[in-house]
């Protein structure tokens, strides 16, 4: 029999205990190989949700998504989840709506500054009400299919991640009594912290408003008016697009709100380094700038030409995902505007090549957006004003002409225009002047690259990325199942209560009789007296 020496016996110990050490390591956290059942929106909400889907199937999470056999960005095909035809909002529109609807704005921003507002909103509430009876169209077929139900519930699901834009996945979730979590920037009629959390608008601008927090009068009365608009909204003409299949599928007095206020947590794509300050809720967590990343080096013929710039370096163009054109009299002077530009131009373009565009300017169908933002010749971004872009330019410290055509991106210019660094254009009445006056002013004013570059500073500027706070929380609800103690009880409230009008009533009868006794018990006294006096003489 032969004894091992100590040296061999730590030898070949060494290695197991590396090996040990290594499996600790590289094992996934404890809620790894959680099943996520995950309802999208499509377009650059898309861009959004996957890369948290990136993030989550790294760390071992099985991943099913619902979409569209029409989608126009989520594919059917893909190795980090598997997904499951449904129908959807884009199996009843198209993309071809967003440009119509462009034209309807361009008309209303010709309107004067205080009655623009409402004739978008207008458009707006039209779009709604025709999307909401879509959606509850499209969750009825899921709901009424017995198959399709059953299909969901063996899976056993852990959680629905879901963005609330659409309403879908908030059904889904609630009917499967999943955990939730929202990822979330606009639900209903506007932004989410409407919904959820305290808003006083007498500093909190309504979107679509155009305002900051610090509002005059006239400015108030337009916020007020554009929040008794949005509540008209919500209950007679959102909530009444489910009445009917919450009444077939949910307890008696289930409404839309309600399924929303019993999500776990919202992860809002929002940081008050470009949002007014405001209440928040325990629940509420903020992911903005969360799908920016550090430059990765561009495609060779894309890197010649930002070098070939030299000392004036580039101007970077896009405006979004879903508006595939300009009129043709836009594009004609904002290409002349760029060929007057020392500065190259990289410009993603859809359409007809205009006939003012200047050698300087580089047409592309493509761009890798983040990574152009983030390269050292960049020097100013024209943007449509989108959420994604707006913080990819704060991420970058990239100044921004915006050319604002939908929905919030009037609103997103405008707070980044109030920290000084931003100008805007109005495209119903671009000129090729208005256009090179406010290029050159972001370009050759100092203070508009040191302004994004201090906003730059303070986003990088925290304990945690905004990545992995949305997974910490993801993985968190999922542990946990659930997180109701975040979960505030105003919601359970009838909105008397929530706003104690039983209290003032009270307090009021209160005063009220109080008040009556004293004057009955002053006239008895004073009855009396009078009585004694006239017995007296």
């Amino acid at each position: 029999m032969t004894v091992e020496r100590p040296q061999q016996v730590m030898s070949s110990t060494i290695p197991i205990l590396l090996t040990g050490l290594c499996f600790l390591l590289l094992t996934p956290s404890c809620c790894s190989g959680s099943r996520i059942l995950v309802v999208p929106v499509d377009g650059s909400h898309w861009i959004n949700m996957e890369v948290i889907l990136r993030e989550l199937h790294s760390r071992g999470h099985e991943i099913t998504v619902l979409r569209s056999a029409k989608s126009w960005y989520v594919p059917s095909q893909s190795p980090i989840y598997t997904s499951i035809n449904v129908t959807m909002l884009e199996d009843e529109s198209d993309k071809d709506y967003y440009n119509k609807m462009l034209q309807n704005v361009m008309e209303c921003r010709k309107s004067l500054n205080f009655l623009r507002s409402f004739c978008q909103r207008r458009l707006l509430t039209s779009m709604l009400a025709k999307g909401h009876k879509i959606l509850a169209r499209a969750a009825a077929t899921m709901l009424d299919d017995p198959v399709f139900m059953k299909k969901l519930k063996d899976a056993k699901f852990d959680l629905m991640l879901t963005d609330p834009g659409l309403t879908i996945g908030v059904l889904l979730g609630s009917y499967l009594k999943l955990p939730m979590v929202f990822n979330v920037r606009w639900i209903n009629t506007g932004e989410s912290h409407f919904t959820i959390a305290p808003s006083p608008v007498s500093y909190i601008p309504v979107q679509g408003t155009e305002l900051q927090d610090r509002m005059d009068f006239p400015e108030r009365t337009k916020n007020v008016l554009h929040y008794l608009f949005s509540l008209v909204e919500q209950h007679f003409i959102i909530n009444a697009a489910y009445s009917d299949l919450l009444q077939r599928h949910f307890p008696p007095g289930t409404d839309l709100l309600s399924l929303e206020y019993a999500a776990d947590i919202w992860l809002v794509r929002a940081d008050f380094v470009f949002e007014f300050p405001r209440p928040t809720m325990p629940n509420v967590v903020y992911i903005g700038g969360f799908q920016c990343k550090e430059a990765r080096p561009l495609p060779a013929e894309l890197e010649a030409f930002m070098q070939s710039s030299g000392e004036h370096g580039v101007v970077v163009m896009s405006l979004g995902t879903f508006v595939s054109a300009l009129p043709p009299d836009v594009t004609e002077a904002i290409a002349a505007a760029f060929a007057e530009l020392p500065q190259k131009v990289v410009w993603r373009f859809v359409g007809e090549k205009p006939s003012s565009l200047g050698n300087n300017t580089l047409l592309v169908k493509w761009l890798p957006q983040n990574d152009i933002l983030g390269h050292p010749k960049t020097r100013a971004f024209v943007a449509h004003g989108g959420t994604n872009g707006m913080y990819e330019s704060i991420y970058h410290g990239v100044p921004v002409v915006g050319l604002p055509l939908l929905f919030d991106q009037f609103d997103n210019l405008h707070r980044l225009k109030v920290r000084g660094a931003a100008q805007t254009v109005e495209v119903n009445s671009v000129t090729k002047e208005d256009f090179l006056e406010a290029l050159k002013d972001i370009l050759d004013t100092p203070s508009y690259r040191s302004n994004i570059q201090r906003l730059s500073k303070l986003h990088h500027d925290r304990p945690m990325s905004p990545m992995d706070t949305a997974i910490f929380w993801i993985e968190y609800v999922i542990r946990n199942k659930g997180a109701a103690h975040l979960q505030a009880a105003g919601f359970s409230l009838p909105w008397y209560s929530y706003f104690c009008l039983d209290v003032a009533l009270l307090i009021t009868a209160v005063i009220g009789a109080f008040v009556w006794v004293s004057v009955l018990v002053c006239q008895i006294l004073c009855c009396r007296r009078f009585r004694r006096k006239m017995k007296a003489e």
